[in-house]
């Protein structure tokens, strides 16, 4: 595809936060302006910066979320919007969170005819579950399901999703893969200093997790896998990598762990290679960039079977690809794993497997969907 494309990307998360939808969105505009794109992103305002009207960049005022410091979700902007794609009409619009900001855009989208395509990022109603209000489970998903059928296509991330949504009345599915840098997280970022820094020896292994330390992570069997491999290896130190809700507790509950904070760029490629075993228990991910992270970096993984692991990861070459749901299994997994003599060679498996999924790859194949989008009808 050789014509240029005029594409707005509406979210109401964007680095300097961590999570893997605000570095999906920032990985597909950086990708699409790479490519020559007119890329323009209208995200929601965050701390210490004035809302502003500029060509490529329009801030949204937001309100805090709960549960979430320092997240915001966008407040909603249907006229701006309007006002704004009447005067320059885009080409195509891509929504990439579901908040009031999010259904804002849709609306004026549609009124305008403007071809819109959403991204299935977040299993919110599997989140409210894990905080307490499994009820509204059922009242989320019908939620989410009338948002994105109320576009022209729902992005996700593996084939498996897909299925899911499909066979649940979602309409309009279509899959667009995740890349990742493997030129950032790479083997060659390992830190011997930083190891020591750790209090590790050369033999010793360091266990890693990369994330939110939030009850959704399910990371109180990261920590019975780790004591299980721990009792087998007592020379295994426990690496957390990231903050939350979750983390005074956790940290209370383990204080031989080492609790890193947030981590950004090299230092977090630092810290990956620095490791040797990967560890994500979690059950709510969409995808989970932080697998392709690992893998790209040279970490045997062990994780659930589906998501990115599901796509990438071979169970017995790249670590562990445990069956949804079975904890036994997983602590098991983590203990043959990280007990093997093979644990680096799974891990130069696991970078190999990865080294082809290029982020200017997938930038193409999403300005391809976007540009043959059916138009939309005109919605009151």
């Amino acid at each position: 595809m050789n014509a240029k494309l005029h594409i707005e990307l509406v979210t109401e998360t964007y680095p300097p936060e961590i999570n893997g939808v605000a570095l999906t969105v920032q990985s597909l505009e950086q990708g699409l302006r790479g490519l020559g794109h007119r890329v323009a992103l209208i995200r929601t305002e965050q701390a210490e910066e004035s809302t502003q009207s500029l060509p490529d960049l329009m801030l949204v005022d937001g309100a805090p979320i709960p549960r979430y410091p320092g997240l915001r979700f966008g407040l909603p902007a249907g006229r701006r919007l309007q006002s704004r794609w009447n005067a320059q009409r885009p080409d195509a619009i891509y929504i990439a969170t579901e908040g009031p900001l999010g259904w804002s855009a849709l609306r004026a989208a549609r009124r305008l005819g403007i071809p819109v395509a959403t991204g299935f990022h977040t299993r919110f109603d599997d989140y409210v579950g894990r905080y307490g209000a499994g009820f509204l489970a059922p009242w989320v998903f019908a939620w989410l399901r009338r948002f994105h059928n109320r576009g022209d296509a729902t992005l996700v991330p593996t084939l498996e999703l897909q299925q899911q949504l499909q066979d649940q009345g979602f309409r309009h599915v279509q899959r667009l893969g995740r890349a990742v840098d493997t030129r950032q997280f790479h083997p060659g970022w390992r830190d011997a200093a930083l190891r020591a820094s750790w209090g590790l020896a050369d033999d010793d292994i360091a266990v890693l997790s990369v994330g939110r330390l939030a009850p959704e992570k399910n990371l109180d069997l990261l920590v019975r896998a780790f004591r299980a491999l721990q009792a087998q290896r007592p020379n295994a130190k426990l690496i957390f990598v990231g903050d939350g809700p979750g983390r005074a507790a956790l940290q209370a509950a383990n204080p031989d762990a080492l609790f890193c904070g947030i981590q950004r760029g090299d230092e977090l490629a630092r810290h990956y290679a620095s490791a040797d075993l990967f560890l994500f228990p979690s059950l709510s991910e969409t995808f989970g960039n932080v697998t392709l992270e690992s893998m790209s970096s040279g970490l045997a993984t062990v994780a659930f079977d589906y998501g990115a692991t599901r796509e990438h990861l071979r169970d017995g070459e790249h670590g562990a690809a445990v069956p949804f749901g079975d904890e036994a299994a997983f602590i098991a997994a983590t203990v043959q794993v990280g007990t093997q003599a093979s644990l680096f060679r799974q891990g130069e498996a696991a970078r190999l497997a990865v080294q082809s999924l290029h982020p200017e790859e997938v930038a193409r194949a999403f300005a391809h969907l976007l540009a043959t989008l059916a138009p939309t009808r005109k919605v009151a």
